[in-house]
């Protein structure tokens, strides 16, 4: 809706001017009236009306010569000068001044309306063509704004915006400084954040900070000491009063980068900030912000994910599991969250890491102690969990989470004072495996020559012994169900030579493996029919 101001001394032609269009219908809302020149022009210049129905002869100015001092104070808003005298001077005067129309009194509505109607048409093809200009000049500002904070913008004089026009922009202040932030809300309610409203600051006509995307990122460009100054004020209060978790805030992060003192010093900001934020994944609990001071620890980072290091921790991890050594398990996990953290590989690279190793210690479990109920989620519900876990420290806790189900589905095996029976326990479903006593030892916390000794007091026999028992016994069962070949049954009990297997098969049954498969097949089998 367009404004519209009367000004007339004359009452009765104010109240005229008021009810002789439907001022509404063409688009105008009035919005003030004045009897002399001094309120006019007072008027004008501080409400700025679209448009000034005029009287020629004020008293205190004549309208030719508030018209000139309006527009002298850059008053943009039309006239249609009135005047009871038929004078082509005055006339001339106002229309070089900026007069739209001329009209002599008595006004004639048609006269009126259409000098109005074509007032109107003017006013929206200029606010079309401002709008258009502050498009053009917005999406130039986000160019320029893009070369500025990619480093790809020429600062010379002869190539790019002088001074002034980059003041016209408000991209001119003492002092810069780059801030990205990133909300990983998985609510859809939670509310949007001002920046402004963070840092509790005005920012009409982005004179304090700009905002925009850059890369995908939301970048908060800060302009001027005010602007920094409001920055760190926050930064202290948010780290010192850190949200409640769960509230919307929690999940707000931010990196920025070091201040700088020139524009064209901005692009180093903004890649530490960068940097910064590919570091969230790294950071502690209740940990939400990251900044440039930082960044000489991350730079030092020259660590790599490595299959041999993968293998490394998943050796560990099962073995101290299969161990149910709860203290060596935590260890590892955290010594696994300390080699990750240090590692110069991207954020998918190490989620697919902690992905693979957690899916494999899980087969190894299973596999092992298939006769355990334990609780695992499937293999989908795992990688979606870790895939969408916003830190390392959740990956590290889901996965113990679930070692943690190992220790409870065993029951009282984890739970007994001796240690040995937790040994037992090992070895009964792990003796297929190459174990060795000097490789076990350390998983319990002994020493091996130790170890061996309390051992044998308390089995009766040897550690070797008790390992070849418990491999015979399984062989036998199996060469009982006839389904596997002896150097098939050889390799499942843990012997990998054949010939070895049947030298301490013979020892400890006194039969060859074939001899017993035999001998119980014919015990069991009906004896031949005699005609």
């Amino acid at each position: 809706m367009e404004t519209v101001l009367i000004a007339d001394d004359e009452q009765n032609i104010r109240e005229g001017l008021k009810y002789i269009l439907d001022w509404k219908q063409i688009g105008f809302e009035i919005i003030g009236e004045t009897a002399n020149g001094d309120d006019t022009l007072s008027f004008i210049l501080k409400q700025n009306p679209s448009l000034v129905l005029l009287d020629i002869r004020m008293p205190k100015m004549y309208g030719t010569e508030i018209i000139k001092i309006a527009r002298e104070n850059g008053f943009k808003g039309k006239f249609i000068i009135l005047s009871g005298y038929s004078d082509f001077t005055y006339a001339q005067t106002a229309i070089r001044y900026g007069a739209s129309f001329y009209l002599t009194k008595p006004i004639d509505e048609d006269e009126l309306l259409a000098s109005v109607s074509k007032v109107k048409k003017e006013l929206e093809t200029e606010h079309s063509k401002l709008d258009n200009i502050q498009i053009l000049k917005s999406k130039a500002k986000n160019v320029i704004l893009h070369e500025i904070i990619t480093g790809a913008y020429d600062f010379s004089v002869s190539k790019s915006l002088t001074k002034n026009e980059l003041e016209e922009m408000n991209l001119v202040a003492d002092i810069y400084q780059v801030v990205i932030y990133e909300k990983f809300s998985t609510n859809p309610d939670d509310a949007s954040y001002s920046f402004a409203d963070l840092l509790k600051i005005t920012n009409k006509g982005n004179h304090t900070f700009e905002h925009f995307k850059e890369d995908g990122n939301e970048v908060i460009l800060l302009k001027g000491s005010f602007a920094l100054s409001k920055f760190q004020n926050f930064l202290s209060h948010y780290e010192q009063n850190p949200p409640q978790p769960g509230s919307p805030l929690d999940s707000l992060f931010l990196a920025y980068g070091q201040p700088v003192n020139d524009l064209d010093k901005i692009y180093l900001s903004y890649e530490e900030a960068s940097t910064l934020l590919q570091r969230r994944f790294f950071c502690i609990q209740g940990q939400h912000t990251l900044g440039f001071d930082e960044l000489p620890e991350i730079q030092k980072q020259n660590m790599e994910i490595t299959n041999d290091k993968a293998d490394e921790y998943y050796n560990t991890l099962t073995e101290y599991l299969m161990a149910f050594n709860r203290k060596k398990v935590a260890e590892t996990l955290f010594d696994l969250e300390e080699f990750v953290y240090n590692v110069k590989n991207d954020i998918v690279s190490v989620r697919l890491f902690l992905t693979d190793l957690y899916l494999r210690i899980k087969e190894k479990i299973n596999h092992t102690y298939g006769s355990l109920e334990i609780s695992f989620p499937t293999n989908g519900e795992a990688i979606d969990h870790i895939e969408n876990c916003h830190y390392l420290y959740e990956i590290i806790l889901f996965i113990s989470e679930q070692t943690e189900k190992v220790f409870n589905a065993s029951g009282n095996s984890f739970k007994s004072t001796n240690i040995l029976d937790d040994i037992f326990y090992y070895i009964d479903h792990n003796f297929q495996n190459n174990i060795k006593l000097e490789n076990i030892a350390p998983l319990f916390g002994y020493n091996s020559a130790y170890l061996g000794k309390i051992f044998t007091k308390t089995a009766g026999e040897s550690f070797n012994s008790y390992i070849d028992h418990k491999r015979i016994d399984h062989s036998k069962e199996l060469l009982k169900e006839n389904r596997l070949k002896v150097y098939e049954i050889s390799e499942k009990v843990g012997y990998k030579n054949v010939d070895y297997f049947h030298k301490k098969f013979k020892k400890y049954v006194g039969v060859s493996p074939a001899e017993y498969r035999k001998n119980i097949l014919d015990s069991i089998l009906p004896p031949p029919e005699h005609n």
